[in-house]
């Protein structure tokens, strides 16, 4: 049906809400499976670093087309470690975006190094290499290139730069599974890829867990030392590490997930064909900015965010919310502007294109079991609610 018809019934006699993303009805197609693997390490009781987490490891390698992958304890640490790995710290300059998560700054700033923050690209959201270009001078050591919402960066232009100036490129690819720039996977285009396995990522566990890919066979073994309190072997420490473990039970999770992974991703794909559908036959398309994908790139659309002019995009919001739509602001506040890094000195304008984006962006609901019923419920939904019809007075 066309969710443009607005005096159409049908759908909210059948559907009232949508959440914007439902762990559980994807967990629940493994859970025996899982369970079952659970209770065997659970007997066994080797619940770190075990064979299971090795042949996680060797499966994320394969897909990120790296030689080493090495388990850690979060995505956070994961680009901790990578840092930690390359020496960086005080008098070090490391340029990231600022319309990120939080952690890909904290990482450079527990270190001691300054964090500089990067406008973005408005039709990708990703890092602008152009900007990046102008941060660079002689105490900047590395970049670290976010894979936004599913899409890498320009990769091509940030890796130029980074050969022109010496440069180590750390890839944050935590949302970014399976992404490829140009055919080459994620995760093995820079010096080190970090991946987030948190429960809402495109694989996601059951609980924290994360994973640092390196083609560096050195690097690989000062990676993996470094994320076992720097020791090798056991109760000698020839570096100061930390203690980011990656745990058995998070590791039986993820390999049976990635089972699925391509049905997973080819389901996002399609789900987002579908929004764009959808959006363009109900008009909605003209109302609000649909999200671009790079033709460089294969997206797998950890989200799909469209942006909706300033001023307008909160009120849009609680009336998806009152029809029982679920969606999310990712990020409200730019890193830049966030009070814990008010001593680097950025103000309210020093990045527009950041700035404009945290103003405008909206996430919709687009997890792989979404039903194409419930996408035609939020889209629905959001035409309703921006043209006024459930009461809102939102502004032209």
């Amino acid at each position: 049906m066309a969710p443009a018809q607005e005096s159409s019934t049908s759908l909210t006699k059948e559907i009232s809400s949508v959440p914007l993303l439902d762990v559980g009805r994807g967990n629940k197609k493994i859970r025996q499976e899982i369970l079952k693997k659970i209770s065997e390490v659970y007997d066994a009781g080797c619940f770190v670093y075990g064979p299971d987490c090795r042949e996680l490891e060797s499966r994320i390698a394969e897909i990120s087309s790296a030689k080493y992958a090495i388990g850690c304890a979060s995505g956070s640490e994961a680009l901790l470690v990578a840092l930690m790995a390359h020496d960086i710290g005080p008098g070090d300059e490391v340029i990231l975006p600022s319309f990120t998560f939080f952690a890909t700054a904290s990482a450079v700033w527990r270190l001691g190094a300054k964090v500089v923050f990067a406008d973005i690209d408005p039709s990708t959201f990703n890092m602008d290499a152009k900007h990046v270009e102008s941060l660079v001078n002689s105490n900047t050591r590395a970049i670290i290139p976010v894979h936004l919402f599913g899409q890498c960066a320009d990769m091509d232009l940030l890796g130029k730069l980074a050969d022109q100036h010496g440069l180590l490129v750390i890839e944050d690819a935590a949302q970014s599974i399976g992404a490829k720039f140009n055919g080459k996977a994620c995760g093995a285009i820079g010096h080190v890829g970090c991946f987030s396995f948190y429960p809402t990522k495109n694989l996601g566990g059951c609980g924290d867990a994360g994973m640092m890919t390196t083609d560096d066979e050195a690097l690989s073994i000062k990676l993996r030392r470094l994320a076992n309190h720097g020791m090798d072997p056991r109760y000698y420490h020839s570096l100061v590490g930390i203690n980011s473990r990656l745990d058995t039970f998070q590791a039986v999770a993820l390999n049976a997930k990635l089972n699925h992974l391509e049905e997973y991703t080819s389901s996002r794909q399609d789900n987002a064909s579908y929004y764009r559908e959808l959006m363009d036959a109900s008009g909605l398309s003209e109302m609000l900015e649909l999200p671009e994908a790079d033709s460089r790139c294969e997206h797998v659309w950890n989200q799909f965010t469209v942006r909706i002019s300033a001023g307008r995009r909160d009120e849009v919001r609680a009336g998806l919310k009152q029809r029982g739509v679920g969606s999310e602001i990712y990020y409200p506040v730019p890193m830049h502007l966030q009070e814990c890094f008010q001593s680097l000195g950025y103000r309210q304008g020093d990045l527009p294109h950041t700035e404009k984006a945290a103003q405008e962006v909206l996430s919709l609901p687009i997890f792989p079991e979404l039903t194409r019923l419930e996408q035609e419920y939020v889209v629905e939904s959001l035409v309703r609610v921006m043209r006024g019809r459930d009461g809102l007075k939102l502004a032209s």
